[in-house]
Formats: C-alpha cells, sequence, structure tokens
C-alpha cells in the first residue's frame, strides 16, 4: 500500500526493490519521496556538504542571503585547500577538457579506480568513485540507516545532517577528554545502530580516533550494522591509520576519501568510497548522474595520485603554518584543540556566531559553530598570509 504512490515516471529513480526496502524499514512515504528527490538533483545539490553548510552559516553571519564572494575577504570557513590543484593535475584537466564533448573518452573511471586499487591494497570492485565524500556519505545514510536503526556519531562531528535530512534517528555522543570518538559509550548508546560514524581526524576537532577503538566498534555493532569511517582530512595527520585495510579484510567497513582536502579539488569534486562489493551494492542505488562523473575531475584525481611526494610535501607546508598559529594562540593564552588537520577549533569564551560576525566585520571569513561547543569556532589553516590576517584581527577581537 506504501508504495503504490510512486508508481509515476521518476519511479526509476529508485529500484521497487529499494523502496521497498526503505518502506519496511519504517521510512514514510513522504521521507521516501524527499531521498528520490535528493538522488534525481545529484550530489551537488546536497544541503550538507561542506560547502552548503558554510555557505548557511555564512548567510546567518550575515543576516541574509549570500552574495557574491568579495575578493578582498580572506576565506578561512570551509576547510579549502589554499594551494589547489597541484601543477600534473591542472595540466591533465587541460589535455582532456577538449574531448569534453565524450562521456568517458579515453576510460578515465577505470584508470581513477585502477590508480586507487594500486595505492589502497583493495580490489577495483571494493572501490566506489564519487563526485567528493559527501555523495557516498548520504548514500551509506539511505543504505544502512532508517528511522528506527539510528546513525551513532561523536559529538561535536560531521555528517549529522544527513540522516537527519532523510528522516533517519540520529544518535549523538560526546567526544572523549582526549577528543576521540567515546566508542564504547557509543555502542552503549544505541547497541541497535545500523551505522557507527567515526569522522577521522574528526571534523571539527582535527583529533584521531585510535585504530583499537575502531576494531571496538567492530567488534561490539550488531551483525547488520556497519561502521563508517571518514577519511576526508587524514593526508594532513602525522599520525592517522587509515582503514584501507580493514576493507581489504573484508570487515563490515566503508571507508570514504576525498580529494577536496589535500589535493586541492574541492571544486573539480572527485572523491571515492572503499567496502566489500556486497555493501557497496546496497549503497549504489541511492545516487544520482547514473555513475557518471566529470572527466576533468577524475583526470586531475588520477594524475594528482601518482605525484611523488606530493601529499607529504602539502602536509608540511599545512603543519608549518598551523603550528605558527597554534604559538601566536599559546603566547595569548587563548585554548584550542590541538588539530592534526587544515582546520582547528579555538575557544572563545563567546558565543561563536558573535566572534565570526566581528571576524568578518574586518573581511576574515571564519568557519561555523557546532551547538555541542557554542563558544568555540572552526578555522580553517590558510596560507602564511591569510593567517597572518588573522591573528592581527583575533587580537583586536580577544581584547
Amino acid at each position: 500500500m506504501q508504495t503504490e504512490v510512486f508508481k509515476e515516471p521518476n519511479v526509476s529513480l529508485l529500484p521497487q526493490k529499494q523502496i521497498e526496502s526503505l518502506s519496511e524499514r519504517g521510512f514514510s512515504r513522504r521521507q521516501i519521496g524527499k531521498i528520490m528527490s535528493m538522488i534525481a538533483s545529484g550530489a551537488a545539490a546536497l544541503p550538507f556538504t561542506e560547502f552548503a553548510m558554510a555557505q548557511e552559516a555564512e548567510r546567518r553571519v550575515r543576516g541574509g542571503a549570500r552574495g557574491a564572494m568579495d575578493p578582498s575577504i580572506v576565506r578561512i570557513s570551509s576547510n579549502e585547500n589554499p594551494l589547489g590543484p597541484c601543477k600534473e593535475g591542472v595540466e591533465a584537466i587541460a589535455k582532456i577538457a577538449p574531448l569534453g564533448g565524450r562521456y568517458s573518452p579515453t576510460g578515465e573511471s577505470g584508470q581513477f579506480v585502477k590508480a586507487i586499487s594500486e595505492i589502497e591494497g583493495v580490489p577495483e570492485d571494493h572501490i566506489l568513485a564519487s563526485a567528493g565524500s559527501s555523495d557516498p556519505l548520504f548514500r551509506c545514510t539511505c543504505a544502512f540507516t532508517s528511522p528506527t536503526r539510528s546513525w551513532t556519531m561523536g559529538d561535536p562531528g560531521y555528517s549529522g545532517g544527513a540522516p537527519q535530512f532523510i528522516g533517519s534517528k540520529t544518535v549523538k555522543v560526546p567526544l572523549c577528554a582526549d577528543f576521540s570518538h567515546d566508542v564504547v559509550a557509543m555502542i552503549k548508546t544505541d547497541p541497535n545502530a545500523g551505522a557507527y560514524y567515526v569522522c577521522n581526524p574528526n571534523n571539527p576537532s582535527g583529533t584521531l580516533t585510535s585504530r583499537e577503538k575502531i576494531e571496538y566498534l567492530l567488534a561490539h555493532k550488531q551483525k547488520d550494522a556497519v561502521v563508517v569511517v571518514d577519511e576526508a582530512y587524514i593526508h594532513f595527520s602525522d599520525n592517522a591509520r587509515p582503514s584501507s585495510d580493514l576493507v581489504a579484510a573484508g570487515k563490515d567497513v566503508i571507508v570514504l576519501r576525498t580529494f577536496s582536502k589535500v589535493y586541492g579539488m574541492a571544486g573539480l569534486r572527485a572523491g571515492f568510497a572503499m567496502g566489500r562489493p556486497d555493501l557497496l551494492a546496497k549503497m549504489r542505488p541511492y545516487g544520482g548522474g547514473g555513475g557518471m562523473l566529470p572527466i576533468t575531475g577524475l583526470a586531475c584525481a588520477t594524475t594528482s595520485m601518482k605525484v611523488k611526494d606530493l601529499v607529504p610535501e602539502r602536509r608540511a607546508i599545512n603543519k608549518k603554518i598551523r603550528e605558527n598559529t597554534f604559538a601566536f594562540l599559546d603566547k595569548k593564552n587563548i585554548k584550542f584543540v590541538p588539530s592534526e588537520t587544515n582546520f582547528f577549533m579555538m575557544e572563545t569564551h563567546r558565543k561563536g556566531e558573535e566572534v565570526a560576525k566581528a571576524f568578518l566585520d574586518r573581511k576574515i571569513m571564519i568557519g561555523r559553530v557546532w551547538p555541542a561547543w557554542p563558544t568555540h569556532v572552526r578555522v580553517t589553516v590558510g596560507t602564511q598570509e591569510e593567517m597572518d590576517k588573522f591573528t592581527a584581527a583575533l587580537s583586536e577581537i580577544m581584547a
């Protein structure tokens, strides 16, 4: 009875099997329709991407609709990499662009997946290419959660918008004192969760959760649940341990990656999910675009992965600027969370949005505020020049 409303031309957006599965898991007809509308819109329209949430935070700070970006504004709000794509990646874009009239003129998608397989040590059928990592994040919520089987995550943490948007139960568990995920509490709070989400390094704290803790989740979850490990920022950390080997070992884990961060490709959109073929099969129906990705982004990402020393060099650049900023904060006795990424959380002892507005008045745009930490603000690590402007403005604001 519940599925009859979907016997319309747009039913092809989602196979009847998935519609029935969503209905059986407790999603209402309205919620299923919402999921289908998001699939039709594609990953670029998802309202819970880093870009979308940063835009919403900016709108609130500005007190109205977002206008054109003033080029004089220092933009350290969205965890973008100011270095942009590497030289070799740009050359790959220029080479493939004249062939843009074809969907996949030289097998770009296959080359992309093959490169990931060789670097990460997982079979090619364990890889799902995507436009960044927000797309597979959305797919995970649709495939593994429901109004009764929760998406359980750390707080503050990233991704809470995805399950809430589609109508799934969301459980948020405070981080430990060391800012890692409290996996014991996550299992205890909801032992029947459909997915346990670990952003590692975590957004917005920039801190790590150990392999032992991820293995604890795998050992204590329900048999049909999954552990989703979001490694969007892993390349910035000296100490993070990737979970790709857990995928290769056939564990109930989905690992997410994006080229938006260390590779500087936020506007080009490339990423992927890694998981067992049966898990990826559950996710595939919930993506739009027919699986087609821009050949420019694929070419840039594939080439960038093969550039020797690109990641360690960029990690070192980011670390040096980040540590310079931390030294300034220490000198000023301003508390911050010791991040290993290209952003950090700073304590302001006042409403975070008020501080963000004070920075914007000085033509500096910082990141948004998390409800769990209302007096903290997130700051992206920009260029040294940008961070010098940030620290100068901070001295005025905190005075």
